[in-house]
């Protein structure tokens, strides 16, 4: 009976136990995670939920030069640190937060789309872009076009062609999914 009992234990304790190309794995992974932190900027940061800690060793590592060894063994103690914690938080902020960054560029070049259309197509364009957002006003699409047009041809710069953008910012708000 007792070999029996043992020999589940030895069973539960190798599921336990990693090997140590996983353990390598795993400690490159964290250093990954923690080299993106690193590249946030200060205000990201403040959105992930960091230890103070864990924080400091960031902040830390921003000032250090990447080229010299001391950063990427800042980058070992972060990864370090980041063993000593629940990791999956971490990364499940820095992941929503890279995904917003993905989807206010997605916007940012929509916007750019609807505004180099209008440009391209003038009246057409103003009106195909009025009929998918109907919060824009034609009126001032028209005299932004004119003035954009009028621009261009006396080779100024196109001071017009971004007001039609920032109006089209304004008022064709991004898409909260």
């Amino acid at each position: 009976m007792t070999n029996n009992l043992n020999s589940e234990n030895d069973a539960d304790n190798e599921l336990h136990v990693a090997s140590k190309t996983q353990l390598k794995q795993e400690a490159e992974r964290l250093k990954k995670l923690g080299l993106a932190l690193v590249d946030l900027t200060k205000g990201e940061r403040e959105k992930i939920p960091l230890d103070d800690d864990l924080l400091e060793a960031v902040e830390l590592a921003t000032k250090i030069n990447r080229k010299k060894d001391g950063f990427r063994r800042q980058l070992q103690l972060i990864g370090k640190k980041l063993r000593g914690l629940e990791a999956e938080p971490i990364q499940t902020a820095l992941d929503q937060l890279k995904s917003s960054d993905v989807a206010a560029n997605r916007h940012f070049h929509m916007l750019e789309r609807v505004r180099d259309q209008i440009l391209s197509e003038g009246n057409e364009g103003i009106n195909s872009a009025v009929s998918e957002y109907p919060q824009l006003e034609r009126q001032k699409l028209r005299q932004l076009v004119r003035n954009a047009q009028k621009q261009a041809k006396e080779n100024k710069p196109p001071i017009a062609a971004r007001e039609i953008f920032q109006y089209l910012k304004q008022e064709i708000p991004q898409q909260v999914k």
